[in-house]
């Protein structure tokens, strides 16, 4: 059985994540969760200061064709070794994750949506959309608390970088989603989502 593989897309602090751990926690061990995140291109030849600078939110910061190649093992039934990152020295982690290949594949990243061939392997595509406001403070909370960074950084970054290519390279991909939600906490969308789910599962005689 090929798994259903759906993305979920939105700009950096929309409610992704609240959409997917959602997901996650309703079907526990029928879903296998990637991050596009952890799979930030390592920096090993640069210094930290130079690091800090890198633009991490154009599409080519990320290792999208490692993605691509670890999703087309996932559905070959192959269990895959994920990287990891490390937000406080901007660079990859020496640690892996071993996902298992699960009926259900959740893909979330803001950029999911960006790549045509990773887009071409979805089955559903989600666009989490947010007002700016909320956007921003939810990140200023989510760095400081999660990824050791300072205040000024986080404006730094979001003005130089974040704002700019979430107009360039994210908000343009929500005219390929199938589903576009205000929030990860709309329960529409979720109940809509999860009923697709569902019926997957009944399909293949995983209830």
């Amino acid at each position: 059985m090929k798994p259903m593989i759906i993305g979920i897309a939105g700009g950096s602090g929309s409610g992704k994540s609240t959409f997917t751990n959602r997901l996650r926690d309703r079907f526990k061990d029928q879903v296998s969760v990637l991050y596009h995140d952890n799979y930030y291109r390592a920096h090993n030849d640069l210094p930290f200061e130079e690091r800090k600078k890198l633009n991490y939110d154009h599409p080519d910061a990320l290792e999208t064709e490692l993605l691509v190649e670890h999703l087309k093992q996932l559905k070959a039934g192959h269990a895959i070794e994920c990287p990891t990152y490390n937000y406080s020295l901007h660079n990859r982690a020496l640690e892996t994750i071993v996902v298992e290949p699960r009926p259900v594949i959740l893909l979330e990243g803001i950029l999911v949506l960006c790549d045509r061939q990773l887009r071409n392997m979805l089955d559903i595509k989600i666009y989490v959309d947010a007002d700016a406001d909320e956007r921003i403070l939810r990140r200023i909370i989510r760095d400081t608390k999660e990824r050791g960074r300072d205040l000024e950084n986080i404006i730094n970054q979001y003005l130089d970088t974040v704002k700019p290519m979430h107009n360039i390279h994210v908000e343009p991909t929500k005219i390929y989603a199938d589903i576009i939600t205000n929030s990860g906490m709309n329960d529409v969308a979720y109940d809509l989502v999860s009923s697709k789910i569902q019926a997957f599962l009944d399909e293949n005689g995983m209830n």
